[in-house]
């Protein structure tokens, strides 16, 4: 069976969390596609050589989940052939035997727009500022200006600009617990498989 679904949002919206826990529920295979960005931003040297040359282990390093690594994925992820070069590995990934889960900015509208489900899971910036200022410490207020700034890179640059698709399911995790935000998120996916 290939089955896919598509999750997109801004970062620390939740979608990593509700991405691993539908890919569990359901028996799919999960790809973040932010840690192939982050991989490659945080490698350092020529991003397009980084992209074209990622292995398995890239994507295993213990940096990728820091700030810094996120702030460099957003950077590398505006340069088109960076997203060209990542492109063919997730829509591999994304139409293999058994059902995938992948989870990213552009999945539903760039990667994946043929896929069975699309999840766009947001949050207000105050709230996904402190849930990753929970996450990495530091300054509050400073978080929450590095998330502002993300968001406005992610939403305007001008290849695969972050945004939900026309026929996602939109989950707002603003006043929402994990638990329900992943049975939301789950009862889309149960009832598309019928």
């Amino acid at each position: 069976m290939i089955f896919t679904v598509a999750i997109d949002g801004p970062a620390a919206a939740g979608k990593g969390t509700i991405s691993r826990a539908v890919a569990e529920r359901f028996g799919f295979a999960h790809l973040d596609t932010g840690s192939l960005y982050r991989a490659v931003g945080v490698m350092g040297g020529d991003p397009v050589a980084a992209a074209r040359g990622l292995t398995p282990d890239d994507l295993a390093r213990d940096d990728l989940r820091s700030l810094v690594a996120g702030q460099a994925a957003s950077r590398v992820a505006v340069i088109p052939e960076v997203r060209a070069a990542l492109l063919e590995f997730q829509r591999r990934f994304a139409r293999r035997e058994g059902g995938a889960v992948l989870d990213g900015r552009d999945i539903g509208t760039v990667i994946c727009p043929e896929a069975e489900v699309k999840l766009y899971v947001t949050a207000s910036p105050e709230v996904r500022a402190h849930r990753r200022w929970l996450e990495v410490g530091g300054d509050e207020a400073m978080v929450l200006a590095e998330v502002r700034e993300r968001d406005a890179r992610d939403m305007g640059r001008a290849d695969a600009p972050l945004r939900a698709a026309a026929d996602a399911v939109l989950i707002d995790t603003s006043e929402l617990g994990i638990e329900e935000a992943v049975r939301a998120a789950c009862a889309v996916v149960a009832e598309r498989l019928g």
